[in-house]
């Protein structure tokens, strides 16, 4: 007898074992046409795969908003597209086609390059395999068969795959049509439930098992959604992030730029720099506000302190290093160790506790080159990091304090819609199993406390501890995780931190690694992509440009912006001879907030003509009700911000309001984000 349990708790028994299939048929036609796997005990399987044991199961179907649907979709379609090729290009060889974020690829080995030509081909061959409804249908083979298999088809590169995997795994492969592909799955029940929502998307160049000694493949990107107004929308969405790249914005608003003699180390330039400064200073100021003290330390630190925290042989691979008296010093990835140095030097007491240490700390990480991406992935970066020592049972108050000035701060660059990732402990990971539970506990309750809602990200946490990470949303629906918390009982341990508590014991400290916006490159990025590059004015780089009409007004306009200046407004003035409508359209590109106009009407009523940024119209206003106004917006305004980033995208908010459900979950991973809290 076998017990079925499904999501309203009701039981369904059965003889012997049953299929998905089987199950998903007796529940109703509806489901069964809808089906496109089967959750038994939180793991998905095929909806042919026969279950023998009592579960707990869920029915997948295409309606659920779930990770797992895209995941089987987008699988189901990375095998349409090999089989296609195979039909199309018999002599080419098929690989590995994983998913990825937003789709999927397939890495093919060709003689003769893909064009763009071929991938129409392509694409047109993959809606005919969907419509043929193709069985998927699993098979469990014996190694040496499935090697003689793959090798007798010509496909080296499975039979190698084959040859790797750990001895005495089950070789499961899937079968539709004369298409045979080494899968561990699962699969949904065949290629008509994908759909049309598909699109091949470019070609790039990948080596095989990412060696650049192995040989070099050609990869097919391609995109999958669960259906044609899904697609639709993402690639509504991919054109508007297109518009507010943040590289291409930073060229033109003559933020940074970035050359092969320093990749992946920004170059700023004055109006970039002035921006870095302003997030820098305001954090400066939130942190002094909330009991933080700030210092610095060395960029060089001797090799043996790298290898007493770990970080060592956890990130050794990644560093930067450099000899000098026969001794290896790294370039910090991280701050972390350095700030227990200076938490050692004295005796701590229980009173001293917590002690919360920042520093904007600049840390180097050696990235592959392809891994680079403008700001969102850069070599040198730097931390609004900080460490808080305390006690057990400082835990929870520093975390809903931390919280609550995380939140507050988003708020204040317009970020309101924000969710909160519990990763638990990876497999690699350094202390034992007790003070990981011990750190897991403390940190999720502490996390009910400060009431907020977590997602679990399995394995993903630091390997010293568990970790809160803080996801952002952005104006056209896309995740960005800034900031971290993070419990750590390891490291006071292994570098020797102490306190004295009141019964004058010796303890340890817990240490709470901690960010909010995690590294200020990467939060710029962020930033500039959110408001495509129109910034509130409390965060432009030029907040007024004050320009003349004629040459008339040129003295009264040295006087406005002077005026500017010195209500604390960064102001430029522009008298060049250049016509009206090229100054606005100058300044209008940079993307300044406010626009001055004055002409001989203006200087001699003592008025500006004040235009907003993206908009024709344009008031007139006596001098000290625009310095009054534009002082005033200059202020943070929390609320206002968030409202400002909504109207700015209200355009083409119809056709993509929020992304599904699994994209949100898939936290673009453009930053390792462990303990260096970027």
């Amino acid at each position: 007898m076998v017990a079925l349990t499904l999501p309203d708790g009701k039981v369904r028994n059965y003889p012997g074992p049953v299929t998905g299939a089987d199950l998903a048929r007796d529940i109703g036609p509806g489901l069964a046409k809808a089906a496109l796997a089967i959750r038994v005990n939180g793991k998905v399987w095929d909806l042919s795969r026969p279950i023998a044991e009592d579960a707990t199961v869920a029915i997948v179907t295409k309606k659920d908003d779930d990770a797992t649907v895209y995941d089987i979709i987008r699988h189901d379609t990375a095998h349409i597209l090999a089989e296609a090729v195979k039909e199309l290009y018999p002599e080419t060889q098929v690989t590995i086609g994983p998913n990825v974020e937003d789709g999927f690829y397939y890495d093919f080995a060709r003689k003769e390059p893909f064009t763009p030509e071929d991938l129409v081909r392509i694409e047109e061959r993959m809606r005919e395999i969907v419509k043929r409804n193709e069985p998927l249908v699993r098979e469990v083979w014996e190694r040496n068969k499935a090697v003689a298999f793959f090798e007798a088809q010509g496909e080296k590169y499975k039979a190698e795959i084959i040859a790797g995997l750990p001895a005495g795994e089950d070789i499961s492969v899937y079968r539709q049509g004369k298409f045979v592909d080494l899968c561990r799955g699962p699969h949904g029940p065949a290629t008509g439930h994908v759909g049309q929502g598909f699109k091949l998307m470019k070609i790039a160049g990948a080596y095989w098992r990412g060696d650049s000694k192995n040989e070099m493949l050609q990869r097919v990107y391609g995109t999958a959604w669960r259906d044609e107004k899904e697609l639709a929308a993402y690639l509504t969405r991919l054109e508007e992030a297109e518009k507010r790249d943040h590289r291409r914005l930073g060229r033109e608003m003559d933020l940074f730029h970035f050359q092969e003699e320093a990749a992946g180390m920004p170059f700023w330039h004055p109006k970039g720099w002035t921006l870095y400064r302003i997030l820098e200073d305001f954090i400066r100021a939130r942190l002094k506000h909330s009991g933080y003290v700030e210092v610095h330390t060395p960029q060089l630190i001797d090799r043996s302190l790298w290898e007493q925290s770990g970080h060592w042989e956890k990130f050794g691979q990644n560093m930067y290093t450099t000899e000098s008296e026969e001794r290896v010093f790294a370039l910090k990835p991280m701050n972390c160790p350095a700030h227990i140095q200076i938490y050692k030097q004295g005796i701590k007491s229980y009173r001293d506790l917590p002690l919360r240490m920042a520093e904007f700390g600049c840390c180097h990480r050696y990235e592959p080159s392809g891994a680079l991406h403008g700001l969102m992935r850069v070599r040198a970066f730097t931390q609004d990091d900080a460490h808080i020592f305390c006690t057990e049972e400082q835990i929870t108050p520093e975390t809903k304090a931390f919280c609550e000035l995380l939140l507050d701060v988003y708020k204040d660059f317009g970020f309101t819609d924000v969710h909160v990732k519990f990763s638990d402990r990876p497999k690699v990971r350094a202390g034992t199993d007790d003070v990981w539970d011990r750190a897991e506990g403390a940190l999720k309750a502490a996390a009910e406390a400060a009431s907020l809602k977590l997602m679990l990200n399995p394995g993903e946490g630091a390997f010293y501890g568990p970790k809160l990470e803080f996801v952002l949303r952005d104006a056209i629906g896309r995740d960005w995780q800034c900031g971290t918390l993070q419990v750590d009982f390891v490291l006071p341990e292994r570098l020797g931190a102490q306190y004295t508590a009141e019964d004058g014991t010796r303890q340890r400290p817990v240490m709470l690694h901690r960010a909010i916006l995690g590294s200020l490159e990467r939060f710029t990025g962020v930033l500039i992509e959110h408001y495509a590059g129109r910034m509130p004015l409390w965060l432009a780089p030029v907040q007024a440009a004050v320009v003349t009409i004629t040459s008339e007004g040129a003295a009264y306009a040295a006087e406005v912006a002077e005026r500017l200046k010195a209500a604390g407004l960064r102001a430029v003035l522009d008298t060049g001879a250049e016509k009206i409508t090229y100054k606005v359209r100058e300044h209008s590109l940079a993307k300044v907030p406010a626009i001055l106009a004055i002409g001989k009407r203006e200087a001699a009523e003592r008025t500006v003509s004040l235009r907003r940024l993206g908009s024709e119209r344009q008031e007139v206003l006596a001098l000290e009700e625009a310095l009054a106004r534009l002082g005033a917006e200059a202020q943070v305004g929390g609320q206002r911000l968030a409202a400002a980033a909504e109207q700015d995208f209200s355009g083409t908010r119809g056709a993509q309001i929020r992304a599904p459900k699994q994209t949100r979950e898939r936290i673009d991973s453009e930053t390792t984000n462990d303990d260096a809290h970027s």
